[in-house]
């Protein structure tokens, strides 16, 4: 494939903490620890340690969490059980059919960043942190997958989960896989994506288990590591930290307070509203995950009260039942392993803002922070629609009815085109010069009239509207392009790694498309690709 790059800053929705993360680090440089840099991350390994004890129980819980894997996966747990080896941690929510493609993207980001880092001599190991744990049933149960008749469609599965319980242990009792088959036809690939499908969820897997499987069978000999923490030899792992959380509760809401206020000094914003109840921790009763307040020496749960004690003692004799906010839940995973970088979107970002003051207290030391790998992906067809009306990949993330007025403006006739924007500008000129003749006359009469002359200007707009709706309207396949771009370039009016599902691109351009974008990404550019045949 060949590509283009837009500057992610200027993709819709980028904030500007991340924006200036990735291009103006001296501005954000109070709340990170380190600029977002290869170089920077092989001097954050040497901070990077584990007790050898630590390192083997590590080592030894993964190699039972990823027993299903490939030769790779061996090589990748023998060199994380080296003295030295750190690693390069990603993340994502267990979503249905491999969840959004910025997913994948985030995971082969890792993979080049611990390749890269290991050719610089620093070794080191990807690492992708299964989100089981978290309760959001609906952010996992649905995928969007892409149909050629009928655009975006939302699959939405069935399943046994009750809100509140971590979503790594919800069973799925219909997948809906005959609907994803469905939305598959007429894709060159639709037999391999569907096939993908069924091995993953088609014998009533959880939401974890599927969506593990999935990616060893997608990143089979890329030697990513899986992990999830709901288990107990990786949580007897985060006791220490966790403890430490409970006992420094009112400290560490404190500083996370007094930094959500110099974000907002500078500029930024708080990705989390904290306050002086904030615990940062959860825990679970019977199946349900809940959020607890402080309150003096307290912690409040829906039904009752614990003191420090109480969840410490509870923390010690079952780990599993202490859980981290959103927070916290970082420091908890970099705690456990020798974290050199954190591969992140910009809503993490954000977080990690916040989340380096804890780091500073509980670890005295923080990964840095290096942005997730970012594409739009197009096929020859949409190619080459956009070569037919003149338009970029930049002009199609707009909304709808704005992307559709620039194919209708297309479409209009070149000499009645020439002659419209001729008589505009003619037009506006002759009434600039009358209103800055008005204005030396009487500033009065000059300000009435530029009234008058924006209604003019707007009128003469508006008829150059209706004539590129009426051309629009006479070529009726512009608008069936229009509808088929708008759906795979920025779907639902979102970036298209933001809507897709992974197994949507695998059923349009193959399992090749794995390895495509893993030699497109390259570890220190930080810009938005687009792909193209």
């Amino acid at each position: 494939m060949r590509s283009v790059s837009l500057p992610q800053a200027e993709l819709p929705g980028i904030r500007p903490l991340f924006a200036d993360l990735l291009s103006s680090f001296s501005r954000v440089g109070q709340f990170y620890r380190h600029p977002p840099s290869l170089a920077a991350a092989q001097a954050a390994a040497s901070t990077a340690r584990l007790e050898p004890d630590h390192r083997k129980a590590l080592v030894d819980a993964l190699a039972s969490q990823n027993r299903d894997g490939d030769g790779e996966v061996q090589a990748s747990l023998d060199r994380l059980a080296q003295p030295g080896t750190v690693v390069v941690a990603t993340g994502q929510q267990v979503g249905l059919l491999g969840g959004p493609a910025f997913t994948l993207y985030k995971a082969l980001t890792a993979v080049r960043c611990a390749e890269e880092l290991t050719r610089r001599g620093t070794p080191a190991t990807p690492v992708f942190w299964l989100a089981t744990e978290d309760h959001d049933l609906a952010e996992v149960n649905h995928a969007w997958a892409h149909s050629l008749a009928d655009g975006p469609q939302r699959i939405e599965a069935q399943s046994a989960g009750t809100p509140g319980t971590a979503v790594g242990s919800v069973k799925i009792t219909d997948p809906r896989l005959s609907e994803f088959e469905a939305c598959c036809e007429g894709l060159p690939h639709a037999a391999e994506a569907v096939a993908l499908a069924r091995s993953a969820y088609g014998d009533g897997a959880g939401f974890g288990r599927g969506f593990q499987r999935l990616y060893s069978k997608l990143l089979e000999r890329t030697g990513i590591l899986f992990l999830s923490p709901m288990e107990a030899g990786i949580r007897q792992l985060t006791v220490p930290v966790l403890r430490n959380a409970i006992k420094r509760a009112p400290e560490l809401a404190d500083a996370l307070i007094r930094r959500g206020g110099g974000l907002k000094s500078a500029g930024y914003h708080e990705q989390v509203y904290v306050q002086e109840s904030t615990s940062l921790l959860m825990l679970f009763e019977g199946a349900e995950r809940i959020a607890l307040k402080r309150k003096n020496s307290s912690f409040l749960s829906e039904s009752r009260a614990y003191s420090a004690d109480d969840l410490v003692h509870r923390l010690e004799g079952s780990p599993l039942q202490v859980s981290p906010s959103a927070l916290l839940r970082p420091v908890m995973q970099d705690s456990m392993l020798p974290t050199a970088a954190l591969i992140a979107g910009p809503s993490e970002a954000a977080y990690l803002a916040q989340s380096a003051v804890l780091y500073d207290r509980l670890l005295e030391r923080m990964p840095v922070v290096l942005p997730r790998a970012s594409f739009t992906v197009l096929d020859a067809a949409s190619r080459k629609l956009l070569e037919k009306y003149g338009l970029t990949v930049a002009q199609c993330i707009a909304p709808r009815h704005e992307f559709e007025s620039l194919i209708a403006n297309s479409l209009v006739p070149p000499p009645l085109h020439d002659k419209l924007a001729a008589s505009r500008a003619a037009i506006g000129g002759r009434l600039q010069e009358m209103e800055a003749a008005l204005h030396e006359f009487d500033p009065t009469l000059a300000a009435s009239f530029g009234r008058s002359r924006k209604k003019i200007e707007y009128q003469l707009e508006r008829a150059n509207g209706k004539v590129a709706r009426e051309a629009m309207r006479r070529a009726s396949t512009a608008g069936r392009h229009a509808a088929r771009l708008a759906d795979w370039i920025y779907p639902n009016e979102n970036l298209q790694e933001r809507v897709h599902c992974v197994l949507s691109l695998v059923a349009k351009f193959g399992p090749r498309f794995v390895d495509e974008i893993r030699a497109e990404i390259e570890p220190e550019t930080a810009d938005h690709k687009v792909l193209f045949p």
